[in-house]
């Protein structure tokens, strides 16, 4: 029998200090009073102090609340029922269906043994050629898109969950107007794809604690059903929500603070999530796909500059596009040698000419003399923003390779791009 205590020492925003023992890190317990209920976990332990995140917030908690702790760490359910449902940060569903109860599990584990792993091997198809031609998306990478406010990060989120080659979409949002959270739901619906989805969505007027249980809950769901065989992809939408709660919490905690007011162990806290990533030998994969907003686009901010040495390399999205320059896949290697001959060609040449459209373009803005290679630049940069790099664009590899070859064509001989001869005897278009 659990001990109920009924005195509360101290309330500092949504989290509560108690005095207690025999009580576990990351336990649950009920807070009860005369009109509030409510689900809390302990965050630290001093002692016989016990420090506690209130789910749903402080407010109406008189110093007397009871308080029972359940020996239990949070759960989460696991059952294919998961299939097109929406839920709250905290696992409450949040499209008027029923409560699941079925297979519950933890939601907070160590991430795979390295040594348990696989080399990343397969590609994962998006239909957005800047991506799948120039920093293709690997099974088990972890990859954040950093970008800023007011850039279509949730609606490139959006155009891949619908169109990535993957069994599975796992997609939480942390701190969401209520109107990108329709906008998910919506899209996924009206185009057949939320069938093959599960959202975990805390919105920015939902308790900050639900915004920390968020990731944890989507790559646990998402581990088991790796673990069953499935291709999982989980898309995150905004790891910046989440670390500025961590931040919240820690304040509150009046723990000492690191660069800018975020907790010290904000790295360890981002590898925990971003490290669940993995490609299980004989099974499934997990794969984490995750938007990062820099505040005032700085790069060299605490969050993405700890994304930066955890993950294996980072999409920009800048005004509506990827970025091309910025942009880096680093696993890209182990799978585009294997999916067209020219795939690698194409990818280097076209990004080499796109250079050079940059510089030829400054020097039009300065009023230099634009030379005819200059002239050559500017016509191609133009047909490669329009048919490559815009967001609406959206066609299998294999045409956007052939369409990478037509506008070298439309533009240049084939001696002026440097491409091999046996490339373009086999892939170069014909001209007339």
């Amino acid at each position: 029998m659990r001990k109920v205590y009924q005195e509360i020492a101290q309330i500092a925003g949504n989290v509560i200090t108690v005095q207690a023992t025999g009580v576990g890190n990351m336990e649950l317990a009920t807070v009860q009073a005369p009109g509030f209920s409510s689900l809390a976990q302990v965050i630290r332990l001093q002692g016989d102090r016990v420090t506690m995140q209130v789910f749903s917030g402080t407010r109406g908690i008189p110093t007397d609340a009871e308080i029972r702790f359940l020996g239990q760490q949070l759960e989460t359910p696991f059952t294919e029922a998961l299939l097109g449902r929406v839920f709250t940060g905290g696992g409450v569903p949040r499209d008027g269906g029923p409560d699941l109860d079925e297979g519950l599990m933890p939601i907070v584990g160590p991430p795979v043994n390295p040594a348990r792993r696989i080399i990343p091997r397969h590609m994962i198809r998006t239909g957005i050629p800047m991506i799948d031609v120039f920093n293709s998306l690997v099974e088990s990478q972890k990859l954040p898109i950093f970008s800023v406010a007011g850039e279509p990060y949730n609606e490139l989120l959006a155009r891949i969950a619908l169109n990535a080659e993957i069994d599975i979409i796992v997609l939480g949002g942390m701190g969401l107007k209520y109107d990108d959270y329709l906008y998910f739901r919506d899209t996924l619906e009206e185009q057949g794809a939320l069938s093959r989805a599960i959202l975990y969505v805390h919105t920015a007027a939902d308790p900050v604690v639900e915004c920390l249980l968020v990731p944890d809950t989507c790559l646990a769901v998402a581990e088991r059903f790796a673990l069953a065989g499935e291709r999982v992809l989980v898309l995150l939408s905004d790891m910046t929500n989440f670390a500025d709660s961590l931040k919240e919490v820690a304040i509150t905690m009046e723990q000492i603070p690191s660069t800018r007011g975020y907790p010290g162990d904000l790295y360890s806290q981002l590898a925990a999530r971003y490290e669940k990533a993995v490609d299980f030998e004989g099974a499934g994969s997990v794969t984490v796909l995750a938007v990062t907003t820099m505040p005032g686009d700085d790069v060299t901010h605490p969050i993405p500059d700890n994304t930066g040495y955890i993950t294996e390399g980072q999409l920009y999205l800048r005004s509506g596009r990827i970025e091309p320059f910025g942009s880096l896949s680093r696993l890209k290697q182990q799978v585009n040698a294997r999916t067209r001959d020219d795939h690698r060609t194409i990818m280097n040449t076209m990004i080499q000419l796109y250079a050079g459209f940059k510089e030829s373009q400054e020097k039009q803005s300065m009023g230099f003399r634009m030379s005819t290679w200059d002239e050559k630049l500017l016509k191609y940069g133009a047909l490669f923003e329009e048919q490559m790099m815009d967001l609406s664009v959206n066609i299998p590899l294999e045409e956007a390779l052939d369409l990478g070859w037509r506008i070298l064509g439309e533009c240049f001989t084939p001696q002026e791009t440097g491409v091999p001869t046996s490339l373009v005897e086999r892939f170069w278009p014909p001209t007339g």
